[in-house]
């Protein structure tokens, strides 16, 4: 299954053992160190994996957490560790060789691999209640592999998941190397002078809606990281945004044109037209806004927040996350490397937004060329090593409305999110005067931090 099904168990069961941060025993009895479940690959596979069995295994190894990360007591060996018979009841007897089976409500099915059966792969998603843990314990069953369940014959025929991120999508960012973030599935190709984004492009970028009174509004944008979370700028959650637009209320995903309702078509170059599924709007659970930014005046350092979402959001071809930066982009990035930033922001000083969404590519610029340009400003703005500088070039930039949205870097077609649009000057696409991005990069534990199940 997934790891949001695991973790978010070890957190309702919550049942802590001794040891963080030095030794510990495992749940077989061995020698083990109580440590970041980051940082334990043993018991990291089983998150990642998230099948029935396991459960038990995580909830047990769970002795606390690390700078708000899940700790487990992680063996110094390879364990072997058997669930408790009152957990996980022995496999039944083999089935015939045509896998019929009985499921645990009575009905007809498929002794089928987990993730063949969407019925008990949603059951899993959409609750942690125990009963639907023990129901899906209960529907184990001998078939083709370890991990077979008894699958109902309507549903054992429909069904695997399309692909294995969206088996896999939960509130944890995914692993770089998993393939599951940074992709977008466009087969080619406003924002400040920008260009026209294909409908499939981008499919992280999120809108943020505002209630006021009985108005909604977007006012900012984001990132999703994940399936439960996304990135934007403190600003957009803090502050005087509250009393100009109100409370953030919703986030929209899968949008392309934000002016009209349903689903958005656009032509093709090979002809005919390809169509979105339809916007998808998604309630805030919450607001995590950097503790350290200063919504009043003085420099606008930690420009960063989190928006938890009160469902997962699905994986399509039109919402999927973006990846965290694996690495310092500042300290890798060459001359004739380009930035990226999207969303629906301003397209020219007199208009307020875009209608679809847009992109820009932008030239990096260092803080030793970036700072100078804010010393001259009436207010002068003290640039910090967890801010990023880009543009600079007239006529293109990002702006009004695109608060809160990626600063994007792209290697062999994958999208990483290596800065936030924080703040510019006030009169966009200026030449010389770069905008100012949060660098994400530098907020990384931060981020890990502050996720949840």
């Amino acid at each position: 299954m997934n790891n949001l099904r695991v973790l978010s168990v070890l957190f309702i069961v919550g049942c802590l053992i001794k040891g963080l941060n030095g030794q510990c025993r495992t749940v077989s009895a061995g020698r083990g160190q109580c440590i970041s479940i980051y940082n334990c690959q043993e018991l990291l596979a089983l998150a990642k994996r998230m099948l029935p069995q396991d459960i038990d295994v995580l909830r047990r190894s769970e002795c606390g957490r690390v700078n708000g990360v899940p700790a487990v007591c992680c063996p110094q060996q390879r364990p072997t560790p058997t669930p408790p018979p009152s957990r996980l009841p022995p496999p039944p007897p083999p089935q015939p060789q045509n896998k019929q089976c009985t499921t645990p409500d009575n009905k007809s099915g498929q002794c089928v691999n987990l993730y063949s059966c969407p019925v008990l792969v949603n059951m899993l998603k959409q609750s942690t209640s125990q009963q639907n843990i023990e129901f899906v314990q209960r529907s184990r069953c001998s078939g083709p592999d370890a991990y077979s369940v008894c699958c109902p014959s309507s549903a054992a025929n429909t069904v695997k998941p399309k692909n294995k991120c969206e088996a896999t999508i939960s509130a944890l960012p995914p692993d770089y190397s998993s393939g599951c973030c940074g992709v977008d599935s466009s087969v080619s190709n406003k924002i400040f002078g920008g260009e026209e984004a294909t409908i499939d492009q981008y499919p992280w970028l999120v809108l943020i809606e505002y209630q006021k009174g009985g108005q909604m509004k977007t006012s900012c944008g984001g990132s999703l990281i994940s399936g439960r979370y996304v990135l934007t700028a403190a600003h957009c959650l803090v502050g005087p945004i509250l009393e100009k637009s109100g409370k953030p209320t919703r986030v929209r995903l899968g949008e392309y044109d934000k002016n009209h309702e349903g689903p958005d078509c656009t032509q093709v170059e090979a002809g005919g037209e390809d169509c979105t599924e339809g916007v998808v709007r998604i309630p805030i659970e919450k607001t995590i806004a950097h503790p350290e930014y200063n919504t009043r005046s003085g420099p606008r350092w930690h420009d960063i927040g989190l928006i938890r979402l009160n469902r997962l959001a699905p994986y399509t071809d039109f919402i999927r996350p973006i990846c965290l930066p694996k690495r310092d982009i500042t300290l890798t990035i060459n001359a004739d490397d380009k930035l990226t930033t999207a969303g629906w922001g301003a397209v020219s000083d007199r208009q307020a937004s875009s209608s679809v969404k847009l992109f820009v590519d932008l030239p990096f610029v260092s803080q030793d060329i970036c700072q100078p340009a804010y010393n001259n400003l009436k207010k002068k703005e003290p640039l910090s090593k967890n801010q990023l500088c880009a543009g600079g070039v007239k006529g293109k930039d990002s702006c009004r409305g695109d608060s809160g949205g990626p600063l994007m870097f792209e290697l062999n077609r994958r999208h990483e999110v290596v800065g936030i649009v924080s703040f510019g000057h006030r009169e966009c696409g200026l030449e010389n005067i770069p905008a100012i991005y949060t660098h994400v990069y530098q907020y990384d534990s931060w981020i890990r931090s502050n996720i949840t199940p």
